[in-house]
């Protein structure tokens, strides 16, 4: 995410048109929105807000796997020396 987006995402929040936002339609059972919505207002938000702040954290997880896939790649020239036994693995 851009050091922009953040703050589209904080203008958004604070009721401000932001340019680059887009809407979707999501569909759930009634009483499910309706216990988010009670959610969404005990921490002082709406529920448009706390999917958005979901949808951050969620699109962020994406990257997690590229990180481990290039720490691999970055520690490829290393090799071990096993395999261990098991009182070898355990001794400190």
């Amino acid at each position: 995410m851009l050091v922009g987006d953040r703050a589209a995402i904080r203008l958004a929040r604070n009721g401000a048109y932001c340019i680059g936002m887009k809407k979707i339609t999501l569909s759930a059972e009634e009483s499910l929105i309706e216990q988010a919505r009670l959610v969404a207002r005990s921490q002082h938000k709406t529920l448009n807000t706390a999917f958005r702040e979901w949808l951050e954290q969620y699109a962020a997880q994406a990257g997690g796997g590229a990180a481990v896939d290039a720490l691999m790649r970055r520690l490829r020239h290393i090799r071990s020396s096993g395999p261990y036994t098991r009182d070898e693995m355990n001794a400190r």
